[in-house]
This record gives C-alpha cells, structure tokens and sequence, in this order.
C-alpha cells in the first residue's frame, strides 16, 4: 500500500512576545512596590498646612495654628508647648493667643492640628475656642509627621 505523505505543517505557538510584555509588567509592578514601601516606612514625613480655598486664594483672615497632642498643645510659629493642666489657666500662652485671636475675630482664626493620640485634647480645645466664638479649621496629621506651617504670621 503505498503511503500517503501529507504536507501539513504543524502549527507552533510563539510565546516570546507575551513572555517578555509579562516579565515587564512584573518588573514596573515590583518597582511601584518598592518605591510605596519606601515611601511608607520613611521617618521624614512633613506636612505643611496651607489656608487657601479650593481655588488657591488665600482667606481674608490670617490663620493661627494649634497643635494638639496627649499631653498638651503646642502654639505656632514660637512651638511655644502648654500642657494639658494649664489649658484652661486665664494666664497660659493658650489664653493669650485665644484672647489675642478673639479681639481680632474678623482679621484672624485657628487653625488645629490633630495628633491620632490627641483626639481627647482637642474636643477639650475646642469647646474652649467656640465658647469664645472664634471660627476654627482643623486638619489630622499623622504621629510620625513632622508639622511645617507656611506664611508668616
């Protein structure tokens, strides 16, 4: 009998493109990794609080800023530290800021920064800032970041 010879040629799939577009997406991924988790463990975090609107112009009145911690509040630009005992004494650097700022309640405001740990000194500051009718803004901030206010004031 003879034998048939048939022509057909087997089809074989080239993998080589795919491969190599795989093996950079896993590279860029594997660096986005690196890079975030470098981002994320660095000790040198700042944040600066800035008072402008949504479109980038600054308020008609001049901020004041407040740091709240556990322990106490910290009054800018001087980072003047009064502890949480002498908050509500009529003679601390925080009743002389709060009287300054009420006198001239249409030129200036508080601005408050919230430590995670002083969540408790706040609500006790702001109770006191409201009862004196001030306007007041507050923003959170990490416990490893280090606070940087900009402007002069």
């Amino acid at each position: 009998m003879p034998r048939r010879i048939s022509n057909r040629t087997a089809t074989e799939i080239e993998l080589f493109p795919f491969l190599s577009i795989l093996f950079c997406t896993i590279g860029v991924l594997i660096l986005l990794l690196m890079v975030l988790t470098a981002q994320t463990f660095s000790n040198q975090r700042q944040i600066t609080i800035v008072a402008k609107t949504e479109n980038g112009q600054n308020q008609s009145k001049q901020p004041r800023y407040i740091e709240c911690r556990s322990d106490g509040v910290v009054l800018y630009p001087s980072q003047e530290f009064v502890a949480l005992t002498q908050v509500n004494s009529s003679y601390s650097p925080l009743q002389t800021l709060l009287t300054e700022v009420k006198t001239n309640r249409d030129k200036q405001y508080l601005i408050v920064a919230i430590r995670p740990d002083g969540i408790e000194v706040f609500k006790t500051i702001r109770a006191l800032i409201e009862s004196e009718g001030i306007d007041i803004g507050y923003e959170p901030i990490d416990e490893g970041w280090q606070l940087k206010i900009q402007g002069n004031i």
